[in-house]
């Protein structure tokens, strides 16, 4: 029974390295690889128990038994996962959305697409208000992938500690990237000039944002699914949909920013076809790539509903 438990344990941990591989691209969701993985009302429901009443089971009953009642093993497993994808993984995606943008994004773009099908089927009855919810998410993740990032950036303690508190709100939502609400924010360079530098101060207030954001998302989350479980997932299903704009693999850069290392990288960029494009589109290689991208999430669905 203890190997079984450790071989779960191992499997969560694996779906957290994925989480955290998505998570490092500012377009992709770690909330969407955690809904097509199985996991996200069960991440919803671990975090919503993190409250004062689980403090009030630590201080009458012990450690064992408020561990429990978070299901502190899977989270450990799980955050585990994402931060060894991410120390592991940021250098070589980083490499790769500099060198082989088409192709890495070929990849995640066939990914999600797939999984707008995998959500929507979760859905047990389509009415009209089902569709609207749909089409509203999607017009409002398409949206946001349409703005164009702030110019100015802003290091004040209260804005990073509000743009901590929406980043990961985006992360649990699948379809809106964390990453991507930094950019646009004006908080991506100054989040990671305070990693590179070790600004624990920042670092902190981040951190704090973080998780009074995620502590009170989830519950929001956690009551919609236990009862309007049909329009959240039409909604998300939306999000996921209206996402793909923003890892359409071909794009035009509108204009340019100077990162932290003082190298000219894309700061606004609109999807043209890859037609249009003015460099080698490489339409064979995204191809394969994006239909590999989609048989994943097809294996892992019939893995997952095999186990079931």
């Amino acid at each position: 029974m203890q190997q079984k438990k450790n071989k779960n344990y191992i499997v969560i941990l694996l779906k957290g390295m994925a989480m955290g591989a998505a998570d490092v691209v500012p377009g992709v969701s770690g909330g969407t690889i955690a809904f097509i993985s199985g996991i996200y009302e069960e991440l919803l429901e671990s975090i919503s128990a993190i409250n004062f009443k689980t403090l009030g089971v630590l201080k009458r009953e012990g450690f064992k038994a408020a561990w429990k009642l978070i299901n502190g093993n899977f989270l450990v497993s799980l955050l585990l996962g994402i931060l060894i994808s991410v120390v592991s993984l940021a250098k070589l995606i980083s490499w790769l959305l500099e060198h082989k943008p088409i192709l890495l994004w070929s990849f995640f773009f066939g990914l999600v697409l797939a999984s707008i099908l995998y959500v929507a089927r979760q859905i047990t009855a389509w009415k009209i208000g089902s569709v609207l919810t749909l089409l509203l998410g999607a017009l409002f993740a398409y949206y946001i992938t349409t703005l164009q990032p702030m110019v100015s950036e802003n290091s004040s303690p209260l804005f990073l500690f509000l743009a901590g508190a929406l980043a990961i709100c985006a992360m649990i939502l699948p379809g809106i990237s964390g990453a991507f609400i930094l950019v646009l924010l004006g908080a991506y360079k100054p989040v990671l000039d305070a990693v590179h530098n070790r600004d624990f101060k920042t670092i902190i207030i981040l951190a704090a944002g973080a998780i009074v954001g995620l502590l009170t998302f989830s519950k929001l989350l956690k009551w919609l699914f236990s009862n309007y479980k049909n329009y959240t997932l039409a909604v998300l299903t939306g999000f996921i949909l209206g996402s793909l704009n923003k890892i359409w693999p071909w794009k035009e850069t509108l204009t340019w920013r100077v990162n932290s290392h003082g190298v000219k990288v894309p700061f606004n960029q609109q999807s043209i076809s890859p037609f249009s494009y003015k460099e080698d589109p490489q339409i064979m290689y995204a191809m394969l790539l994006a239909i590999l991208g989609f048989g994943l999430i097809l294996l892992l669905e019939r893995l997952a509903t095999k186990a079931n």
